[in-house]
């Protein structure tokens, strides 16, 4: 009997699979100067020759693991911004959503290597996120004012900036103090000021 024929038995992902997948937690955890080679290949389980016939190093290897998290990111992201509610409750679900606050951003921990802001090509999927996030937001709540929920005067583009600023920032102070209550904080701050624009027709 095949493995595809046994029932409750999934197939072992593929080694290329394996070596993206634990790039990403190891990139995660150690950052991109703190991965090596030999991390990569012990935590996927495969041998060096598997590793450089899918990749030519570690720094095509990075780059595939940062894009899969970002693509990771943005889907998580997407899910909450498009939920049903205002433009109000769709941001308060992105910032509440469930997150390790303590292991950091997987995408903002790489904005802490020297060798990955220095690479252009490293450092693209980082910008396109961050970018595409604030833009998102900025699209949610000029959804909102349109809509009549949220107050004319509100600047959308400055208020996305500032959001996904208070996330970040939220993750630093969280694990500075080792402790999520910074964050939770820092989130509590920004939907109490985006509160104070929801006008009193809104839903």
């Amino acid at each position: 009997m095949s493995i595809q024929e046994r029932p409750g038995r999934q197939e072992r992902p593929g080694t290329r699979e394996r070596l993206v997948r634990s790039t990403q937690e190891l990139l995660w955890e150690r950052g991109y100067v703190g991965t090596s080679p030999k991390a990569i290949l012990e935590r996927a389980e495969v041998g060096q020759g598997s590793m450089y016939h899918h990749f030519t190093g570690k720094s095509e290897l990075a780059l595939a693991a940062i894009r899969r998290t970002a693509e990771d990111m943005t889907v998580a992201a997407e899910e909450c911004l498009t939920a049903p509610g205002t433009a109000y409750d769709r941001i308060a679900a992105y910032l509440l959503r469930e997150r390790e606050v303590l292991r950091g951003c997987p995408i903002g921990r790489m904005t802490q290597d020297r060798d990955v802001v220095h690479s252009p090509e490293l450092r693209q999927p980082l910008d396109e996120m961050f970018g595409w996030l604030r833009g998102r937001i900025a699209e949610v709540l000029a959804e909102g004012q349109r809509r009549g929920e949220l107050a004319a005067g509100l600047d959308p583009v400055a208020v996305a900036a500032t959001v996904a600023a208070v996330v970040q920032g939220g993750y630093v102070l969280a694990r500075a103090a080792d402790d999520s209550a910074p964050f939770d904080a820092a989130v509590q701050g920004v939907l109490s000021l985006l509160a104070a624009q929801v006008t009193h027709t809104a839903d």
